[in-house]
Parts: C-alpha cells; structure tokens; sequence
C-alpha cells in the first residue's frame, strides 16, 4: 500500500530500553544483583505486549503474577533462610525495571513480595511460615496484606476491624478497601483491633491469616479505576469470620508492626517511581528523534532539548536516591523517615518527568502504544499508597523538629 498524503510515519518506536544512567549511578552493579535485574529485564521484554492489553480490559492476568514467582522475584529484600536472598540493590532494581514495563506488575511485586511475604516472614509463626511461605514466594499462592480500610486510610492507625475470641478460637468484623490480591483466591493477611475488654491485649493490633475461601470473607473487585488497571484490587467484607487460634500472627502486636511492614515497602515506592519516570523520559527522547514537525526532528528544537534535559535531572536525582537507599539498607542504617523522603521525593519528581513527557508526544501522548499515558495514570496511584504525600511529610517533619503535627 502506498503512503498516502498527510502520513509518513503510522507509527513511533519509544519503548526500547535505552539504559539511561547520566551519571553511571547502576555502573558498578555486583554480578550477582545484575543476574537478579537481567531476569526481571527478560520478563519484561516477555509480557509487555500482553500487559499493554490487560490495562486496557482492566484485567488482572495471573498467570503472569505467578510467573513472577517462577522465576523468584518476589524475594523483595526479605532475609529469611527459606528464601532466596536478595540485596537491597537487586530487589530495589527489579521494581524499578518491572514498573518500566508496567506499573501494575510493579504492583504485584509490592503486594505479594514487599507487603504478605514480608508479614508472613517477620511475623509469622514457624507453622504458618511452613505452610505458606515458599508458596507466597513461588506465586502458587497470592498473598494479600490488608490494613486500609473504607474510613481509615491515611490514619489507618484508627483501624475499626475487631477481632473478639470465639472459644478457642477468634471472630474477625469489619471491612477493608485497596487491597490487592484480596479476591484472587489466596490468602489475606487481616490487621485488626482486639476487642477484649478487660484483657491484657486489649486494644492490641494484631495480624491474622484469613484464607480467603473462609465463610463470611467476601472480596469484591473495585472496578472504574482509571490508574493500575492491570492488578485487581478489592472492597474486603469480614461478616463475622471463624479463625482458629493459630490464625493470629504471634509476631504482631502493635501498630507498629504494620508500620515496620509499610517503611520497608516505602523504598519499593521510590524505586518503582524511578522505573516509570524511565519510561516516560526514554519514550520522549526517541519520540523527539523521529517525529518531524516544521521539516525537522522535535529534537533539533530549543524548547524540546530544554525539557529533555529537565526530565534528566529529575530522573539522574530519582537515580541517585535509590542507589544510596539500598547501600543504606545493606548496612543496616536505613531509617524509616529516609524511605519516606525517597517516597516523597521520586514519586512527585515522576509526576513531573510523565506530565512534561505526556506534553512533549502531543496528541500522541495519550496513546497506549506510546506508553507515557498508562505510566502518568499508574504513578497517581503509588504517589499514594504506602503513604501519601502529606503523611510522608508529617513523618519527616516530626523527625526534624521532634514534633508531631499529625494531630
């Protein structure tokens, strides 16, 4: 068919990796981290086709989430004998590459990884741990970690599910929202407020494990999200859910044992933060080399090679964050509020990288085929989950001036 007038070029290449690294921040990368990366690198190139379609149907593919856990990339981090063990480099890395492929698969990294493993493997019993732990890490089963709730999110510490004993055993009521993998057949771990008047634990927050076939467990798919359409999360209802005395997770105690759950997977967030605004800058860089406007390439513009060299400065700085984040974390010295300012930092310098990259495609900026629309829509959501700007704000704020502003 010959090229009619008015369309030279049907169509733009701007998904290839080009591995941009300004500064060589990932140049010295050890072999073995490298190996862990390749892998999530191979699985992308695997998937992507598949994925661009599964966030168009709003469709939840988990066969792929199971692959995940074939090729074992779902450690996160997490030091457990019983799995494979990971730097903070190398989980850090394979978030960040899977969230350039798609940010919905990052997702399921973040859930079933960094948030339900990581609570069975700090927290669980060595029974529980028997049971469901290689699982969970082999993608056999997903896992889900479920706190937020329809009235409680940023202060979720108001958690209102209870869990009141029943014989020998326990009776959890309430509801949950934003939960991934809460209806896909798995299990779900259940942050709940005890209700034992009188007790010694009461008004303790404890953990349990509720298989999610249990009576009285419904999880229902939230439809109509406009932002990681490719992952299922769920509306959790606890109509009075039977659990064995075993169910509970002897390790949990407290608020803050969630709290330990959610700084770890704060680092996740910036790292993924990094993987889309990767993408999104990458596309707009061999987007202005082949789109031609006034007779020349986009790129020969002033403005255009001003807003390239904006995104890279956001991206270099993204970059820089989570390299010192993992060798932080790899000396034992990362603390809590230092998560939450690479949080605060890369989520919001990734919305800047999509918006000017969306922008710079111009119409073509909102085609799926050209990518930087899904990852602008999927970034609006991990800029707010694991905490949203404000709270990560408050957390850094109390920690400067050792004052709390939450209240």
């Amino acid at each position: 068919m010959s090229t009619l007038p008015g369309e030279t070029t049907a169509a733009y290449e701007v998904t290839r990796r080009l591995d941009t690294d300004y500064y060589a921040v990932f140049a010295d990368v050890p072999d073995a981290d490298r190996a862990v990366w390749d892998r999530a690198r191979a699985f992308v190139d695997e998937v992507g086709d598949r994925m661009r379609d599964a966030w168009d149907t709003a469709s939840y593919p988990l066969d792929l989430a199971a692959r995940l856990g074939e090729l074992d990339l779902y450690n996160d981090g997490i030091d457990h004998p019983d799995l494979t063990r990971f730097s903070p480099l190398a989980a850090g890395l394979v978030t960040m590459e899977v969230s350039r492929g798609d940010g919905s698969l990052g997702t399921v990294i973040a859930v079933q990884g960094g948030l339900a493993l990581r609570t069975l493997a700090l927290f669980g019993s060595d029974q529980q741990q028997r049971r469901w732990l290689r699982p969970l890490a082999r993608g056999e089963v997903f896992g889900a970690f479920a706190l937020t709730e329809p009235d409680h999110g940023s202060d979720s510490v108001s958690l209102a599910t209870v869990a009141r004993r029943d014989g020998d055993g326990w009776m959890l009521r309430g509801a949950k929202k934003w939960i991934g993998n809460g209806a896909s057949g798995g299990i779900t771990f259940v942050w709940a407020r005890v209700d034992a008047p009188g007790g010694d634990d009461h008004d303790a927050v404890r953990c349990f494990l509720v298989e999610q076939s249990a009576h009285g467990y419904t999880g229902t798919v939230i439809t109509g999200k406009a932002s990681l359409r490719g992952i299922h999360q769920a509306h959790i209802a606890l109509d009075d859910v039977h659990l064995p005395a075993d169910a509970v997770l002897p390790g949990t105690h407290s608020f803050a044992d969630a709290s330990t759950v959610l700084s770890s997977t704060r680092s996740g967030v910036a790292w993924s933060a990094l993987g889309h605004a990767t993408a999104c800058y990458e596309a707009a860089l061999q987007y202005s080399q082949q789109r031609i406007q006034f007779g020349r390439p986009l790129a020969r513009f002033q403005m255009v090679q001003e807003r390239l060299t904006r995104m890279l400065d956001e991206l270099t700085a993204m970059q820089l964050y989570c390299r010192r984040l993992a060798e932080l974390d790899a000396s034992g010295a990362l603390r809590p509020t230092q998560a939450s300012l690479a949080k605060h930092h890369n989520t919001r310098a990734a919305r800047r990288v999509a918006a000017t990259a969306r922008d710079l495609l111009g119409g073509n900026g909102i085609l799926l085929e050209n990518t930087v629309m899904q990852h602008l829509a999927d970034i609006e959501a991990i800029h707010t989950y694991e905490g949203t700007e404000n709270i990560q704000a408050l957390l850094i704020g109390r920690d400067l001036t050792g004052v709390s502003a939450f209240t």
